[in-house]
């Protein structure tokens, strides 16, 4: 299976745009999102063309292949203009790994989930710094954000595409790349 995993919109028309151009790229089975989809956030400038209304109409026209996780700017409210609903957290099997979907505020590689939930990958979003790294057998991967990067990252997002992890930016360069091993 091939997931598109994308975190970290706030509101951004400009870069809901740009997730339909990856979508058509990517072409992938399942999208992941990994929360904050439409409002910035107090700490967050306004994103370019801030326009959650059109964020969520870009969204719900991709609904038949989301599955949302609920972030720390995501309010209840948001769901009633979805047509998607939100998730605090997704465990699923995905290409024979056990993946942990989260927003990242909550748990993230330096506060893992309760004992109890096999973990093979655990991706998520929130410091809008992508990544993947290995820690203690799990593998931590972050997309980034797509419209908000700090740091020295770039706007990005990540495709999970048979035992490959891909980091990349907007325009589909593989910024960071993990083969997974047969191990998991």
């Amino acid at each position: 299976m091939k997931l598109l995993v994308i975190s970290d919109i706030h509101g951004s028309s400009y870069y809901g745009k740009k997730i339909l151009e990856i979508v058509e790229k990517e072409n992938p089975e399942k999208i992941i999102l990994l929360g904050d989809l439409y409002y910035h956030g107090p700490r967050n400038n306004l994103t370019e063309e801030y326009n959650p209304m059109e964020v969520c109409k870009i969204l719900n026209s991709l609904k038949d292949k989301l599955l949302v996780v609920r972030g720390n700017c995501d309010a209840e409210v948001d769901e009633t203009i979805s047509e998607f609903k939100f998730q605090d957290n997704i465990q699923m099997n995905v290409n024979g790994y056990d993946v942990f979907f989260t927003h990242g505020h909550k748990y993230n590689m330096d506060n893992l989930p309760p004992i109890g939930v096999k973990i093979n990958i655990m991706m998520y979003g929130h410091f809008h710094k992508g990544f993947i790294k290995e820690k203690d057998e799990i593998v931590f991967a972050n997309p980034g954000s797509i419209s908000l990067p700090r740091g020295d990252s770039k706007h990005s997002y990540m495709v999970f595409d048979n035992n490959k992890l891909m980091l990349k930016d907007i325009d589909g360069n593989v910024i960071q790349e993990k083969v997974l091993d047969n191990r998991i």
